[in-house]
């Protein structure tokens, strides 16, 4: 179904010769980093699960394992990054996001407001099954309030089919929406969270329309207005990523990157989690709204084999 990606099956591909040149340049002294970077960023994650295979039949070692042992710090992240499969990617960053002191609602709020309906029920199968725990749960453990009820609704992956647009419901939605934050001393959030997380893509983007002409406001200024802290986060990204899943994560690479210091954690997450998607997308859109390519921002922005790995998945330059 994706086709935007800039990783895509690697031709003629051999795992077993892949799975060679990674253990020599792993094995004894030192290690060839850029062997490693280059099998791996150029092969797509169905390969690279053919390679593990193939090294555990020929060596008995986990490439993982060897991987995790052999390189350091942020490079090591994103190589081991790359060897998840996709839902199992997602589950171990919000697992990661919900463990120990203190959650990290970002990570939280940007795959659950990202996701398809059946990303989101795969995501949560495949929690089941790694962790023997339920997402929903473990979610709503560490969350509380409106942020934790929207992102319940987003958990159910139940948001409305797209089977053309109903007029008469658009103005109905856009009118409730008005009437529960311009129009009110405080704020009916249950209304945005029921209408944001369950009505179709298409629908939604008539009643933003719909809103502005009612209004005279964009739907995120009322939200920023009327909404505060992880619950307005929460709904800027679902509005964002209604409109446009690219632009979303083509704003969230660039606020990674963006003044002093760089969001690593941020940066690896979107790249390797789209670069099979839409990170040809991404780019096209980055360069539109930030005035520079995301190839220019990473090369400025990082260093070393990882930066080399990030420009791979990168995939090339749009200016």
């Amino acid at each position: 179904q994706y086709t935007r990606g800039t990783v895509t099956a690697f031709a003629p591909f051999d795992a077993r010769a892949d799975a060679e040149a990674l253990r020599k340049a792993m094995k004894g002294l030192g290690t060839d980093e850029e062997t490693v970077l280059t099998i791996l960023t150029t092969r797509n994650n169905a390969q690279r699960q053919e390679i593990a295979s193939a090294f555990k039949t020929l060596f008995g070692r986990d490439l993982v394992d060897d991987l995790k042992s052999e390189l350091t710090g942020k490079f090591e992240t994103l190589m081991v990054s790359l060897m998840r499969p996709a839902y199992i990617f997602d589950a171990h960053a919000l697992k990661h996001a919900i463990k120990g002191a203190g959650t990290n609602e970002k990570v939280l709020t940007e795959i659950l407001a990202s996701r398809t309906p059946a990303e989101v029920q795969n995501i949560k199968q495949v929690y089941q099954q790694e962790y023997e725990a339920d997402l929903e749960d473990k979610i709503t453990g560490e969350t509380s309030g409106h942020f934790q009820r929207l992102l319940v609704v987003l958990l159910q992956g139940n948001r409305d089919p797209d089977v053309g647009v109903d007029e008469a419901l658009v103005e109905q939605d856009a009118q409730v929406l008005f009437r529960a934050g311009e129009l009110k001393w405080g704020t009916d959030e249950e209304k945005f969270i029921t209408i944001l997380g369950t009505r179709s893509v298409s629908h939604l983007r008539r009643v933003f329309d719909k809103y502005m002409t009612i209004s005279g406001f964009q739907i995120e200024e009322t939200i920023d207005r009327e909404t505060s802290g992880d619950l307005e986060k929460l709904l800027l990204a679902v509005v964002k990523c209604i409109r446009s899943v690219p632009a979303y994560f083509a704003e969230t690479l660039y606020y990674s990157m963006k003044g002093a210091g760089t969001d690593d954690d941020t940066l690896i997450r979107v790249m390797v989690s789209r670069s099979e998607v839409d990170l040809l997308d991404i780019r096209q859109e980055f360069r539109k709204n930030f005035a520079k390519s995301l190839y220019q921002m990473i090369q400025k922005d990082t260093s070393g084999d990882y930066r080399k790995a990030l420009l791979l998945l990168c995939g090339g330059d749009d200016d």
